[in-house]
């Protein structure tokens, strides 16, 4: 049976990552990130920044921004002050 598209990539990402490592991956993206704010400059950043927000404020609702930032709170609380919730 042949291999899927899907199944390829898995496959030749893979290959990629036992061959290069995990720098590589952070290398590409920085030099991507270079490239896009080059072309783009840094108000794309926050564009997209704020249409992910818009995103995630729509799919989950206000009650989901409460909730991390409890969390958040409470982590960092626990890592600064050493109090245990």
């Amino acid at each position: 049976m042949p291999m899927t598209t899907e199944e390829a990539g898995k496959r030749g990402g893979l290959a990629v990552k036992k061959k290069y490592g995990p720098s590589f991956y952070a290398e590409i993206g920085r030099k991507g990130g270079r490239a896009t704010k080059k072309t783009y400059g840094p108000e794309f950043y926050s564009m997209i920044g704020e249409k992910g927000g818009e995103r995630v404020k729509e799919k989950h609702g206000p009650a989901f921004y409460s909730e991390i930032g409890k969390k958040g709170g409470r982590t960092r609380a626990r890592k600064q002050m050493g109090f245990d919730f």
